[in-house]
Protein backbone atom coordinates (compact mmCIF):
# COMPACT_ATOMS: atom_id res chain seq x y z
CA UNK A 1 0.00 0.00 0.00
CA UNK A 2 1.15 3.34 -0.98
CA UNK A 3 2.08 6.29 1.33
CA UNK A 4 2.22 9.22 0.09
CA UNK A 5 3.28 12.60 2.89
CA UNK A 6 1.61 15.99 1.15
CA UNK A 7 3.88 19.11 2.69
CA UNK A 8 2.70 22.54 2.24
CA UNK A 9 1.12 24.24 -1.57
CA UNK A 10 1.55 20.58 -2.90
CA UNK A 11 -1.37 18.98 -5.17
CA UNK A 12 -3.52 17.29 -2.61
CA UNK A 13 -5.78 15.52 -5.94
CA UNK A 14 -2.79 14.51 -7.41
CA UNK A 15 -1.41 12.34 -4.81
CA UNK A 16 -5.07 10.94 -3.66
CA UNK A 17 -5.03 9.74 -7.77
CA UNK A 18 -1.44 8.55 -7.22
CA UNK A 19 -3.03 6.43 -4.26
CA UNK A 20 -5.60 5.23 -6.54
CA UNK A 21 -3.28 3.70 -9.24
CA UNK A 22 -1.14 1.56 -6.50
CA UNK A 23 -4.87 -0.11 -5.33
CA UNK A 24 -4.63 2.17 -2.26
CA UNK A 25 -2.54 3.59 0.58
CA UNK A 26 -2.12 6.47 3.11
CA UNK A 27 -2.12 10.15 3.14
CA UNK A 28 -0.62 12.18 5.45
CA UNK A 29 -1.41 15.78 5.73
CA UNK A 30 1.50 17.61 6.89
CA UNK A 31 1.05 20.52 10.13
CA UNK A 32 0.25 23.95 8.21
CA UNK A 33 -2.46 25.19 6.16
CA UNK A 34 -3.36 23.32 2.99
CA UNK A 35 -5.63 25.54 0.70
CA UNK A 36 -7.45 23.72 -2.11
CA UNK A 37 -10.31 23.66 -4.00
CA UNK A 38 -12.78 20.09 -4.06
CA UNK A 39 -10.91 17.05 -3.70
CA UNK A 40 -12.51 13.63 -4.88
CA UNK A 41 -11.10 10.59 -2.44
CA UNK A 42 -11.16 7.27 -3.78
CA UNK A 43 -11.66 3.67 -2.27
CA UNK A 44 -8.96 2.02 -0.10
CA UNK A 45 -7.97 5.51 1.30
CA UNK A 46 -6.33 6.66 4.38
CA UNK A 47 -5.97 10.03 4.88
CA UNK A 48 -3.79 10.94 8.64
CA UNK A 49 -3.83 15.06 9.49
CA UNK A 50 -0.47 15.29 11.99
CA UNK A 51 -0.98 17.57 14.55
CA UNK A 52 -1.88 21.41 12.90
CA UNK A 53 -2.54 20.47 9.78
CA UNK A 54 -5.36 22.42 8.27
CA UNK A 55 -7.45 21.44 4.54
CA UNK A 56 -8.82 24.54 4.36
CA UNK A 57 -11.05 25.12 1.19
CA UNK A 58 -11.54 28.58 -1.23
CA UNK A 59 -14.86 29.95 -1.11
CA UNK A 60 -15.05 30.87 -4.80
CA UNK A 61 -18.51 29.29 -5.90
CA UNK A 62 -17.17 29.13 -9.56
CA UNK A 63 -14.43 26.46 -8.34
CA UNK A 64 -17.69 23.85 -7.46
CA UNK A 65 -19.39 22.38 -10.73
CA UNK A 66 -22.81 20.93 -10.80
CA UNK A 67 -22.99 17.79 -9.46
CA UNK A 68 -25.62 14.87 -9.31
CA UNK A 69 -26.66 14.81 -5.50
CA UNK A 70 -29.59 15.24 -3.03
CA UNK A 71 -30.03 18.61 -1.90
CA UNK A 72 -32.48 19.25 0.81
CA UNK A 73 -34.10 15.73 0.47
CA UNK A 74 -34.26 15.76 -3.40
CA UNK A 75 -32.47 14.29 -6.03
CA UNK A 76 -30.98 17.24 -8.10
CA UNK A 77 -27.86 19.12 -9.38
CA UNK A 78 -26.04 20.92 -6.80
CA UNK A 79 -22.34 22.24 -5.79
CA UNK A 80 -20.03 19.71 -5.83
CA UNK A 81 -19.06 19.11 -2.07
CA UNK A 82 -15.70 20.14 -1.18
CA UNK A 83 -14.44 16.97 0.20
CA UNK A 84 -16.06 14.44 -1.92
CA UNK A 85 -16.22 10.32 -2.40
CA UNK A 86 -19.12 9.21 -4.84
CA UNK A 87 -19.23 5.15 -4.67
CA UNK A 88 -16.30 4.25 -2.81
CA UNK A 89 -15.52 2.08 0.33
CA UNK A 90 -12.68 1.88 2.76
CA UNK A 91 -12.15 5.25 3.63
CA UNK A 92 -10.46 6.27 6.74
CA UNK A 93 -9.89 9.63 8.02
CA UNK A 94 -8.19 10.36 11.41
CA UNK A 95 -6.00 12.61 13.24
CA UNK A 96 -5.60 15.43 15.21
CA UNK A 97 -6.62 18.02 12.10
CA UNK A 98 -8.95 20.77 11.04
CA UNK A 99 -10.78 20.66 7.77
CA UNK A 100 -11.99 24.26 6.94
CA UNK A 101 -14.96 25.13 4.44
CA UNK A 102 -14.50 29.08 4.73
CA UNK A 103 -17.54 29.22 5.18
CA UNK A 104 -18.30 33.26 6.15
CA UNK A 105 -18.20 34.26 2.30
CA UNK A 106 -21.36 31.74 1.42
CA UNK A 107 -23.76 32.83 4.18
CA UNK A 108 -23.00 36.49 3.27
CA UNK A 109 -23.95 35.44 -0.09
CA UNK A 110 -27.03 33.82 1.21
CA UNK A 111 -27.78 36.70 3.89
CA UNK A 112 -27.62 38.86 1.03
CA UNK A 113 -30.55 36.54 -0.99
CA UNK A 114 -32.52 36.78 2.27
CA UNK A 115 -32.29 40.64 2.56
CA UNK A 116 -33.40 40.79 -1.15
CA UNK A 117 -36.32 38.20 -0.40
CA UNK A 118 -34.55 36.82 -3.60
CA UNK A 119 -36.73 33.50 -4.74
CA UNK A 120 -34.72 32.74 -8.32
CA UNK A 121 -31.61 32.52 -9.85
CA UNK A 122 -29.40 35.76 -10.38
CA UNK A 123 -25.67 34.57 -10.46
CA UNK A 124 -23.94 32.46 -12.93
CA UNK A 125 -23.18 29.45 -11.15
CA UNK A 126 -26.49 29.47 -10.09
CA UNK A 127 -27.89 29.60 -14.18
CA UNK A 128 -25.90 26.87 -14.13
CA UNK A 129 -27.87 24.74 -12.33
CA UNK A 130 -30.99 26.29 -13.69
CA UNK A 131 -30.21 24.90 -16.50
CA UNK A 132 -29.90 21.35 -15.42
CA UNK A 133 -32.71 21.25 -12.94
CA UNK A 134 -35.60 22.51 -14.80
CA UNK A 135 -38.26 22.17 -12.06
CA UNK A 136 -36.47 24.31 -9.80
CA UNK A 137 -39.44 27.24 -9.51
CA UNK A 138 -41.27 24.69 -7.16
CA UNK A 139 -38.69 23.79 -4.85
CA UNK A 140 -38.95 23.56 -1.57
CA UNK A 141 -37.37 22.73 1.33
CA UNK A 142 -36.26 23.86 4.73
CA UNK A 143 -35.10 27.14 4.75
CA UNK A 144 -32.38 27.10 1.99
CA UNK A 145 -34.18 28.81 -0.73
CA UNK A 146 -33.20 26.50 -3.21
CA UNK A 147 -35.58 27.97 -5.78
CA UNK A 148 -32.66 30.39 -6.35
CA UNK A 149 -30.47 27.44 -7.34
CA UNK A 150 -27.93 28.88 -4.53
CA UNK A 151 -27.23 24.97 -3.90
CA UNK A 152 -24.23 25.49 -1.86
CA UNK A 153 -22.00 22.47 -1.44
CA UNK A 154 -21.53 20.69 1.92
CA UNK A 155 -18.51 20.45 3.68
CA UNK A 156 -17.99 16.31 3.48
CA UNK A 157 -20.18 14.46 1.42
CA UNK A 158 -20.41 10.35 1.29
CA UNK A 159 -22.73 9.35 -1.88
CA UNK A 160 -23.57 5.78 -1.87
CA UNK A 161 -20.54 4.99 -0.08
CA UNK A 162 -19.80 1.83 2.48
CA UNK A 163 -17.30 1.35 5.15
CA UNK A 164 -16.27 4.52 6.36
CA UNK A 165 -14.47 6.11 10.09
CA UNK A 166 -14.09 9.42 10.99
CA UNK A 167 -12.17 10.03 13.85
CA UNK A 168 -10.42 12.92 15.60
CA UNK A 169 -11.33 15.41 13.03
CA UNK A 170 -12.46 18.71 12.92
CA UNK A 171 -15.06 19.82 10.41
CA UNK A 172 -15.71 23.70 10.52
CA UNK A 173 -17.51 26.45 9.07
CA UNK A 174 -18.76 24.56 6.61
CA UNK A 175 -21.12 26.58 3.79
CA UNK A 176 -23.77 24.63 4.31
CA UNK A 177 -24.71 20.57 6.02
CA UNK A 178 -21.39 19.97 7.53
CA UNK A 179 -21.48 16.17 6.74
CA UNK A 180 -23.66 14.71 4.44
CA UNK A 181 -24.06 11.09 4.26
CA UNK A 182 -26.62 9.90 1.37
CA UNK A 183 -27.24 6.21 0.37
CA UNK A 184 -24.16 4.42 2.71
CA UNK A 185 -23.86 2.51 4.95
CA UNK A 186 -21.21 1.00 8.29
CA UNK A 187 -20.00 4.33 9.22
CA UNK A 188 -18.66 4.90 12.36
CA UNK A 189 -17.88 8.68 13.80
CA UNK A 190 -15.90 9.13 16.75
CA UNK A 191 -14.25 11.91 18.85
CA UNK A 192 -15.28 14.54 15.87
CA UNK A 193 -15.77 18.33 16.80
CA UNK A 194 -18.16 20.12 14.66
CA UNK A 195 -17.93 23.76 14.91
CA UNK A 196 -20.12 26.14 12.63
CA UNK A 197 -20.92 29.84 14.72
CA UNK A 198 -24.45 29.75 15.64
CA UNK A 199 -25.54 31.65 13.32
CA UNK A 200 -24.56 30.13 10.24
CA UNK A 201 -27.21 29.54 7.96
CA UNK A 202 -27.89 25.91 6.87
CA UNK A 203 -24.58 24.18 8.87
CA UNK A 204 -26.21 20.96 10.21
CA UNK A 205 -23.36 19.03 11.90
CA UNK A 206 -24.32 15.65 10.54
CA UNK A 207 -27.16 14.85 8.62
CA UNK A 208 -27.62 10.36 7.91
CA UNK A 209 -29.65 10.66 4.83
CA UNK A 210 -31.23 7.51 3.31
CA UNK A 211 -28.48 5.70 5.27
CA UNK A 212 -28.18 2.46 7.83
CA UNK A 213 -25.75 1.13 10.46
CA UNK A 214 -24.49 4.56 11.42
CA UNK A 215 -22.73 4.99 14.75
CA UNK A 216 -21.93 7.81 16.75
CA UNK A 217 -20.05 8.22 20.00
CA UNK A 218 -18.26 10.84 22.06
CA UNK A 219 -18.53 14.31 19.31
CA UNK A 220 -18.83 17.89 20.40
CA UNK A 221 -21.58 20.00 18.36
CA UNK A 222 -21.69 23.64 18.30
CA UNK A 223 -23.25 24.63 15.01
CA UNK A 224 -25.68 26.94 13.38
CA UNK A 225 -28.73 24.36 12.69
CA UNK A 226 -29.25 21.07 13.31
CA UNK A 227 -26.93 18.70 15.42
CA UNK A 228 -27.09 14.58 14.81
CA UNK A 229 -29.52 14.69 12.36
CA UNK A 230 -31.37 12.27 10.29
CA UNK A 231 -33.52 12.12 6.69
CA UNK A 232 -34.80 10.29 4.35
CA UNK A 233 -35.87 12.20 1.21
CA UNK A 234 -38.56 14.93 0.66
CA UNK A 235 -42.02 14.11 -0.48
CA UNK A 236 -42.60 12.24 -3.89
CA UNK A 237 -39.17 12.28 -4.76
CA UNK A 238 -38.36 10.37 -1.53
CA UNK A 239 -41.03 8.11 -2.21
CA UNK A 240 -39.64 7.53 -5.33
CA UNK A 241 -36.16 6.73 -4.14
CA UNK A 242 -37.66 4.77 -0.85
CA UNK A 243 -34.05 4.01 0.97
CA UNK A 244 -34.75 4.47 4.60
CA UNK A 245 -32.80 5.47 7.93
CA UNK A 246 -32.28 3.24 10.43
CA UNK A 247 -30.14 1.50 12.60
CA UNK A 248 -28.30 4.49 14.04
CA UNK A 249 -26.90 5.01 17.53
CA UNK A 250 -25.44 7.51 19.21
CA UNK A 251 -23.76 7.54 22.51
CA UNK A 252 -21.69 9.97 24.77
CA UNK A 253 -21.47 12.97 22.59
CA UNK A 254 -22.17 16.57 23.57
CA UNK A 255 -24.55 19.59 21.85
CA UNK A 256 -24.27 23.17 22.37
CA UNK A 257 -25.50 25.42 20.24
CA UNK A 258 -28.35 23.58 17.48
CA UNK A 259 -31.57 24.48 16.21
CA UNK A 260 -32.18 20.55 17.58
CA UNK A 261 -29.62 18.73 19.03
CA UNK A 262 -31.15 15.30 18.23
CA UNK A 263 -33.15 16.02 15.03
CA UNK A 264 -35.23 13.72 13.07
CA UNK A 265 -36.58 14.77 9.85
CA UNK A 266 -38.40 17.06 8.44
CA UNK A 267 -37.17 15.49 5.44
CA UNK A 268 -38.95 11.75 6.32
CA UNK A 269 -40.56 10.05 2.97
CA UNK A 270 -38.65 7.01 3.08
CA UNK A 271 -38.93 6.44 6.39
CA UNK A 272 -36.44 6.51 9.71
CA UNK A 273 -36.81 3.66 12.30
CA UNK A 274 -34.51 1.78 15.18
CA UNK A 275 -32.69 4.83 16.63
CA UNK A 276 -30.59 4.99 20.12
CA UNK A 277 -29.83 7.89 21.81
CA UNK A 278 -28.06 7.32 25.11
CA UNK A 279 -26.10 9.49 27.52
CA UNK A 280 -25.83 12.52 25.45
CA UNK A 281 -25.49 16.57 27.26
CA UNK A 282 -27.18 19.27 26.10
CA UNK A 283 -26.04 23.09 26.83
CA UNK A 284 -28.33 25.86 25.65
CA UNK A 285 -29.35 23.85 22.44
CA UNK A 286 -32.65 25.17 21.01
CA UNK A 287 -34.60 22.07 21.23
CA UNK A 288 -33.11 18.91 22.71
CA UNK A 289 -35.34 16.01 21.10
CA UNK A 290 -36.25 16.94 17.69
CA UNK A 291 -38.71 14.98 15.78
CA UNK A 292 -40.69 17.13 12.69
CA UNK A 293 -42.26 16.59 9.38
CA UNK A 294 -44.97 18.29 7.29
CA UNK A 295 -47.83 17.19 5.17
CA UNK A 296 -46.37 16.86 1.63
CA UNK A 297 -43.27 15.07 3.27
CA UNK A 298 -44.38 11.78 4.03
CA UNK A 299 -42.93 8.72 5.48
CA UNK A 300 -43.27 7.56 8.96
CA UNK A 301 -40.50 7.78 12.04
CA UNK A 302 -40.70 5.30 14.34
CA UNK A 303 -38.94 2.93 17.05
CA UNK A 304 -37.22 5.94 18.19
CA UNK A 305 -35.58 5.46 22.02
CA UNK A 306 -34.09 8.24 23.48
CA UNK A 307 -32.47 7.93 26.99
CA UNK A 308 -30.12 9.55 29.87
CA UNK A 309 -29.87 12.94 28.35
CA UNK A 310 -29.15 15.98 30.34
CA UNK A 311 -30.27 19.48 29.24
CA UNK A 312 -29.42 23.07 30.59
CA UNK A 313 -30.78 26.29 29.17
CA UNK A 314 -32.54 24.55 26.46
CA UNK A 315 -35.65 26.36 24.68
CA UNK A 316 -37.98 23.10 24.59
CA UNK A 317 -36.34 19.98 25.97
CA UNK A 318 -38.68 17.20 23.82
CA UNK A 319 -40.17 18.93 20.65
CA UNK A 320 -42.52 16.07 18.39
CA UNK A 321 -44.45 18.24 15.86
CA UNK A 322 -45.72 18.10 11.89
CA UNK A 323 -46.29 21.52 11.17
CA UNK A 324 -42.69 22.44 10.42
CA UNK A 325 -42.98 25.76 8.47
CA UNK A 326 -40.16 26.73 7.10
CA UNK A 327 -39.53 26.74 3.48
CA UNK A 328 -43.40 26.32 2.99
CA UNK A 329 -44.21 27.78 0.01
CA UNK A 330 -47.05 30.58 0.24
CA UNK A 331 -49.85 28.97 -2.35
CA UNK A 332 -48.82 25.44 -0.27
CA UNK A 333 -49.56 27.21 3.20
CA UNK A 334 -53.47 26.56 3.14
CA UNK A 335 -53.54 23.05 2.84
CA UNK A 336 -49.85 22.28 4.53
CA UNK A 337 -50.31 24.43 7.90
CA UNK A 338 -53.90 24.08 8.17
CA UNK A 339 -55.15 23.37 11.32
CA UNK A 340 -58.15 21.06 10.22
CA UNK A 341 -59.20 17.83 8.85
CA UNK A 342 -56.99 17.36 5.38
CA UNK A 343 -57.22 13.98 3.06
CA UNK A 344 -54.65 11.48 4.24
CA UNK A 345 -51.95 10.27 1.07
CA UNK A 346 -49.01 9.11 0.34
CA UNK A 347 -47.25 12.03 1.37
CA UNK A 348 -48.91 12.45 5.04
CA UNK A 349 -46.04 12.16 7.35
CA UNK A 350 -46.66 9.81 10.50
CA UNK A 351 -44.50 9.54 14.47
CA UNK A 352 -45.23 6.71 16.54
CA UNK A 353 -43.22 4.35 19.27
CA UNK A 354 -41.31 6.80 20.66
CA UNK A 355 -39.98 6.11 23.68
CA UNK A 356 -37.90 8.91 25.92
CA UNK A 357 -36.94 8.22 29.45
CA UNK A 358 -34.60 9.51 32.08
CA UNK A 359 -34.37 12.72 30.69
CA UNK A 360 -33.34 16.01 33.23
CA UNK A 361 -33.70 18.99 32.20
CA UNK A 362 -32.84 22.46 33.72
CA UNK A 363 -33.16 26.20 32.90
CA UNK A 364 -36.13 25.52 30.34
CA UNK A 365 -36.08 28.98 29.08
CA UNK A 366 -39.75 28.61 26.96
CA UNK A 367 -41.57 25.35 26.94
CA UNK A 368 -40.90 22.09 28.31
CA UNK A 369 -42.83 19.83 26.03
CA UNK A 370 -44.24 20.50 22.44
CA UNK A 371 -46.28 17.60 21.11
CA UNK A 372 -48.25 18.47 17.68
CA UNK A 373 -49.48 16.19 15.29
CA UNK A 374 -51.99 16.12 12.58
CA UNK A 375 -55.42 15.43 12.74
CA UNK A 376 -55.80 13.34 10.24
CA UNK A 377 -52.22 11.81 11.58
CA UNK A 378 -52.36 11.60 15.18
CA UNK A 379 -48.49 11.23 17.04
CA UNK A 380 -49.17 7.97 18.44
CA UNK A 381 -47.91 5.65 20.71
CA UNK A 382 -45.17 8.38 22.77
CA UNK A 383 -43.93 7.42 26.19
CA UNK A 384 -41.86 9.67 28.12
CA UNK A 385 -41.02 8.34 31.30
CA UNK A 386 -39.24 10.11 34.40
CA UNK A 387 -38.91 13.35 32.45
CA UNK A 388 -37.65 16.04 34.88
CA UNK A 389 -37.62 19.65 34.41
CA UNK A 390 -37.64 23.05 35.64
CA UNK A 391 -37.62 26.39 34.50
CA UNK A 392 -34.98 28.98 33.75
CA UNK A 393 -35.22 32.17 35.78
CA UNK A 394 -37.52 35.06 34.53
CA UNK A 395 -35.16 36.82 32.99
CA UNK A 396 -33.63 34.25 31.12
CA UNK A 397 -37.71 33.16 29.56
CA UNK A 398 -38.37 33.58 25.99
CA UNK A 399 -41.72 33.67 24.30
CA UNK A 400 -43.24 29.98 24.26
CA UNK A 401 -43.63 30.19 20.51
CA UNK A 402 -39.78 29.65 20.61
CA UNK A 403 -40.45 26.23 21.33
CA UNK A 404 -41.04 25.01 17.51
CA UNK A 405 -41.49 27.02 14.16
CA UNK A 406 -45.29 26.20 13.44
CA UNK A 407 -46.10 28.94 11.01
CA UNK A 408 -47.70 30.21 13.84
CA UNK A 409 -49.63 28.14 14.49
CA UNK A 410 -50.43 26.35 18.78
CA UNK A 411 -49.19 29.21 20.89
CA UNK A 412 -50.29 30.49 24.23
CA UNK A 413 -48.30 31.08 27.15
CA UNK A 414 -48.14 27.61 28.73
CA UNK A 415 -44.69 26.61 29.56
CA UNK A 416 -45.20 23.07 30.56
CA UNK A 417 -46.28 19.86 28.00
CA UNK A 418 -48.74 21.07 25.05
CA UNK A 419 -50.27 18.23 23.39
CA UNK A 420 -52.24 18.49 19.96
CA UNK A 421 -53.44 15.62 18.02
CA UNK A 422 -51.53 12.78 20.23
CA UNK A 423 -53.08 9.41 20.97
CA UNK A 424 -51.74 7.12 23.44
CA UNK A 425 -48.95 9.50 25.33
CA UNK A 426 -47.95 8.66 28.88
CA UNK A 427 -45.68 10.97 30.87
CA UNK A 428 -44.11 9.87 34.16
CA UNK A 429 -46.54 7.04 34.27
CA UNK A 430 -50.19 9.23 33.59
CA UNK A 431 -51.54 8.58 30.39
CA UNK A 432 -52.42 12.04 29.16
CA UNK A 433 -54.32 10.79 26.12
Amino acid sequence: MLMVKVEISENIQEAINKIKLAGGGELVLSSGEHLTGPIELVSNLTITFQTGAVLKFKDDPMLYPPVWTRWEGIECYAMHPLLYADQKENIVIKGNGVIDGSGTEWWNKFRSIESEDRTLPKEKYEFALAKLNPDYKTRTGGGGRPSTQFLRPPLVQFWKCHNIILDGITLKDSPFWTLHMVYSDKISIQNMTFSNPANAINTDAMDIDSSQDVTVKHCLLDVGDDGVTLKSGSGKDGIRVNRPTKNVKVTDCKILASHGGIAIGSETAAGISDVEVTDCTFDGTRRGIRLKSRRTRGGTIENITLSNLKMDSCWCPISLEQYFAPGVLPEEESTVLDEGLQPENETTPHIRNINIKNIKATNVRATAAFIVGLPEANIENINIENFNWSLAEEKNLLPTEKAEETGGRFHNSDRGIKTINVTNLSINGKKIS
